[in-house]
Protein backbone atom coordinates (compact mmCIF):
# COMPACT_ATOMS: atom_id res chain seq x y z
CA UNK A 1 0.00 0.00 0.00
CA UNK A 2 1.47 3.20 -0.52
CA UNK A 3 1.96 5.85 1.82
CA UNK A 4 -0.88 8.24 -0.08
CA UNK A 5 -3.73 6.20 0.62
CA UNK A 6 -2.88 5.07 4.49
CA UNK A 7 -2.26 8.89 5.28
CA UNK A 8 -5.54 9.25 3.72
CA UNK A 9 -6.74 6.46 6.38
CA UNK A 10 -5.88 8.39 9.29
CA UNK A 11 -8.09 9.89 11.65
CA UNK A 12 -7.31 13.63 12.03
CA UNK A 13 -6.10 14.39 15.75
CA UNK A 14 -8.33 15.29 18.12
CA UNK A 15 -8.37 19.43 18.51
CA UNK A 16 -8.68 19.00 22.49
CA UNK A 17 -5.46 16.28 23.41
CA UNK A 18 -3.98 15.52 20.00
CA UNK A 19 -5.27 11.69 20.23
CA UNK A 20 -6.24 10.05 17.24
CA UNK A 21 -10.18 10.74 16.19
CA UNK A 22 -12.76 8.01 17.34
CA UNK A 23 -15.41 7.70 14.25
CA UNK A 24 -17.66 7.68 16.99
CA UNK A 25 -17.07 11.21 18.27
CA UNK A 26 -15.36 12.55 15.18
CA UNK A 27 -13.73 15.05 15.50
CA UNK A 28 -13.14 14.15 19.16
CA UNK A 29 -11.46 11.04 20.50
CA UNK A 30 -13.57 10.75 23.14
CA UNK A 31 -16.98 12.24 24.89
CA UNK A 32 -15.00 14.10 27.30
CA UNK A 33 -13.07 16.02 24.73
CA UNK A 34 -16.56 16.69 22.83
CA UNK A 35 -18.03 18.36 26.36
CA UNK A 36 -14.41 20.48 26.60
CA UNK A 37 -15.11 21.50 23.52
CA UNK A 38 -18.83 22.57 23.70
CA UNK A 39 -17.59 24.12 27.30
CA UNK A 40 -15.11 26.13 25.70
CA UNK A 41 -17.92 27.50 22.72
CA UNK A 42 -20.51 27.63 25.84
CA UNK A 43 -17.75 29.75 28.01
CA UNK A 44 -16.72 32.12 25.15
CA UNK A 45 -13.63 30.87 24.74
CA UNK A 46 -13.63 30.73 21.04
CA UNK A 47 -14.89 33.96 20.13
CA UNK A 48 -13.96 36.35 17.11
CA UNK A 49 -12.51 39.98 18.10
CA UNK A 50 -13.43 42.83 16.45
CA UNK A 51 -12.45 46.37 16.22
CA UNK A 52 -15.10 48.32 13.90
CA UNK A 53 -14.85 51.59 15.27
CA UNK A 54 -18.45 52.57 13.36
CA UNK A 55 -20.27 50.00 14.96
CA UNK A 56 -19.41 51.78 18.51
CA UNK A 57 -21.11 54.95 17.17
CA UNK A 58 -24.84 55.51 17.94
CA UNK A 59 -26.65 57.30 14.55
CA UNK A 60 -30.35 57.75 16.03
CA UNK A 61 -29.38 58.86 19.27
CA UNK A 62 -31.97 61.91 20.44
CA UNK A 63 -30.36 65.48 21.18
CA UNK A 64 -32.63 66.44 23.59
CA UNK A 65 -32.64 63.79 26.70
CA UNK A 66 -34.91 65.38 28.28
CA UNK A 67 -37.63 63.84 25.88
CA UNK A 68 -36.80 60.45 27.39
CA UNK A 69 -38.69 61.27 30.78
Amino acid sequence: MSDISQKSRRLPACPICGRPADPQYKPFCTSRCADVDLNRWLGGVYRVEANDPEAEIETDFDADPERLH
